[in-house]
C-alpha cells in the first residue's frame, strides 16, 4: 500500500514530467483500484468540507458567547428561553453570524483567485498536509479560544485548509476517471449532513461546544490517511460506455479537442490558453456563483431572523437545525448525479433566487405560521444547492479536454466561493438594519 501510494505522489509531484507506459493491470486489480479511489475520495470530500460546516453550525454558539464557560464538560440540552433583544423584533446577536461565514469563505477565495496563477506547481502532497493541519488547529483555536477575536482566527483556518483542499483535490479528479467526481460531490454533501449532525447532536446531548470540537479531531487524521494510503496511482484513461457517448453529444469549451493527450502529461497551459478556457466556462461560473449567493444570503442573512417564540426550540437550538436540514439536501442532490444529470444549471439559479426573495419577504411581513413550514424551505434550498454544484462540475469534466481538465476543475472552484463571499457581504449591513427596526 505504502509503496502504490509513493509511486502515485511521485508521479503528480512531477506533474509535467513524462512517464514510460506501464501494462495494463488484470480486470480484478482494476475493480479493486476503482472502488478504493471512489471511496477515497469520498472520504476526501468528507474530511475536506467537515470543519467548514462545523464553524457555520457552531456561528450561533461563537457570537453568543455559549462557549465562554468553556471550561465545563456540559451544558443543559434544553436551555432555559435567552432574554430577547428587547429593541428590535427580532433576536439578535451583536454581529451577524455573516462574520462567521466571511471569516470562513474569504481565505479560501483569496487561495482560489492565486491558485489558477500558480499552485499547479507546488506538489501534490505538501497541499494536503497544510490543509490536514489547518483543519485540526482550526478544531483546536476554536475549543479553547474565550473571545470572538480568537474564534474567528480559527475559522479562518478551516477556511484556508477547506479552500486548499478543494482547489486541490477537484484538480486531482484530472488524474481519475470523472466517476469520481460524483463520489468527491457526494463526500463533501455527507460532510455537510454529518457536520452538522453531529454537531447538533453532542451539543443536544449535553455536551459542550468545546468538547464537542475536540471530538473532531480525528477527521484531519482521515484526511491524510485517505490521501496517502487509500489512493492508488492513476493510470491512462479510457472511461469508455455512457460517459464517452454523452462527451461526444456535448459542445466543447473550446475548439481545441485532443483526444490523445493524457492530464498528467501535458504542457503548461499559457495565460491565453487559460484565459480561453475560462470564457468558456462562464456559462456555468456564473449560475453556480447566483445560486451560492442566494443560499448563503438565507443560510447566514436571515436564518438567525427566521426565529420563532411559539416553539419549545431556543435560538441557538433553531440556528441548528437550520444548518442540520440545509446540509441534509445537500447531501441527497450530491449524491444524485447517478440518478439525475442537469445540463442547464441556470434553472436551479433561478429556483434559488426565488428561495431568497420569499425567504426575504417573510422575514419582514412574519407570514409563515410554523417553523416546520421554514423545515421544509430550508431543505429544498439545500436540494438545489447540492444539485447545481455537482451538474456544474459534471459538465466542465465532459466539455473539457484532458489537457485542459485539471485547469479548468481548479478555475471553476471560484464560482461556489465568490458567491458565498458576496452574500457574506451583503447580509451585514442587512442585519444590521432590520436588528434596529423597532
Amino acid at each position: 500500500m505504502g509503496g502504490c501510494a509513493g509511486s502515485r505522489r511521485r508521479l503528480l509531484d512531477s506533474e509535467g514530467e513524462e512517464t514510460a507506459p506501464e501494462p495494463r493491470p488484470p480486470l480484478s486489480d482494476r475493480q479493486g483500484a476503482l472502488w478504493k479511489n471512489a471511496m477515497g475520495f469520498w472520504l476526501l470530500g468528507l474530511c475536506n468540507n467537515f470543519s467548514y460546516v462545523v464553524m457555520l453550525s457552531a456561528a450561533h454558539d461563537i457570537l453568543s458567547h455559549q462557549r465562554a464557560s468553556g471550561n465545563q464538560s456540559h451544558v443543559d440540552p434544553h436551555p432555559p428561553p435567552t432574554p430577547h433583544n428587547s429593541s428590535s423584533r427580532f433576536d439578535c446577536n451583536s454581529v451577524s453570524t455573516a462574520a462567521v461565514l466571511l471569516a470562513d469563505i474569504l481565505p479560501t477565495l483569496v487561495i482560489k483567485l492565486l491558485a489558477p496563477l500558480g499552485l499547479h506547481l507546488l506538489p501534490y502532497s505538501p497541499r494536503v498536509l497544510v490543509s490536514g493541519i489547518c483543519a485540526a488547529g482550526s478544531f483546536v483555536l476554536v475549543a479553547f479560544s474565550h473571545s470572538v477575536g480568537t474564534s474567528l482566527c480559527g475559522v479562518v483556518l478551516a477556511s484556508i485548509s477547506s479552500g486548499l483542499g478543494e482547489i486541490t483535490f477537484l484538480s486531482l479528479t484530472a488524474f481519475y476517471p470523472r466517476a469520481v467526481i460524483s463520489w468527491w460531490s457526494s463526500g463533501t454533501g455527507a460532510a455537510g449532513l454529518l457536520g452538522a449532525l453531529s454537531y447538533l447532536g453532542l451539543t443536544q446531548a449535553g455536551l459542550s461546544p468545546q468538547h464537542t470540537l475536540l471530538s473532531m479531531l480525528g477527521i484531519p487524521a482521515l484526511l491524510l490517511a485517505s490521501y496517502f494510503f487509500l489512493l492508488t496511482p492513476p493510470e491512462p484513461q479510457d472511461p469508455g460506455g455512457e460517459e464517452d457517448a454523452e462527451t461526444s453529444a456535448r459542445q466543447p469549451l473550446i475548439g481545441s479537442e485532443a483526444p490523445g493527450s493524457k492530464p498528467d502529461s501535458s504542457p503548461s497551459l499559457s495565460l491565453q490558453e487559460k484565459w480561453t478556457v475560462f470564457k468558456g466556462l462562464l456559462r456555468y461560473i456564473v449560475p453556480l456563483v447566483l445560486v451560492y449567493f442566494a443560499e448563503y444570503f438565507i443560510n447566514q442573512g436571515l436564518f438567525e431572523l427566521l426565529f420563532f417564540r411559539n416553539t419549545s426550540l431556543s435560538h441557538a437550538q433553531q440556528y441548528r437545525w437550520y444548518q442540520m436540514l440545509y446540509q441534509a439536501g445537500v447531501f441527497v442532490s450530491r449524491s444524485s448525479l447517478r440518478c439525475c444529470r442537469i445540463r442547464f444549471t441556470w434553472v436551479l439559479a433561478l429556483l434559488q433566487c426565488f428561495n431568497l426573495a420569499f425567504l426575504l419577504v417573510d422575514v419582514w411581513l412574519n407570514f409563515l405560521p410554523s417553523i416546520y413550514l421554514v423545515f421544509l424551505i430550508i431543505l429544498y434550498e439545500g436540494l438545489l444547492g447540492g444539485a447545481a454544484y455537482v451538474n456544474t462540475f459534471h459538465n466542465i469534466a465532459l466539455e473539457t479536454s484532458d489537457e485542459h481538465r485539471e485547469f479548468a476543475m481548479a478555475a471553476a472552484c471560484i464560482s461556489d466561493t465568490l458567491g458565498i463571499s458576496l452574500s457574506g457581504l451583503l447580509a451585514l449591513p442587512l442585519h444590521d438594519f432590520l436588528c434596529h427596526l423597532p
